[in-house]
């Protein structure tokens, strides 16, 4: 998955404004106690980075 992918699925799943917020202000523990933006600049994979979005906000499978 490339960056530009991970931007427009967030965006599909909450809209502009709000995958903003979750990627730049959720921390997640599951990326070690980063926000997704933090943990895609500290070097982790962007799709180890979307699904653990997904898993977090109960993604449905089929749309991850």
């Amino acid at each position: 998955m490339r960056l530009q992918e991970f931007w427009s699925r967030l965006e599909n799943q909450f809209g502009a404004m709000r995958a903003q917020s979750v990627a730049r202000d959720h921390v997640f523990a599951v990326l070690g106690g980063r926000t997704a933006v933090d943990a895609i600049d500290a070097g982790l994979s962007v799709r180890k980075v979307w699904l653990a979005i997904c898993e977090e906000y109960e993604v449905p499978v089929k749309e991850r």
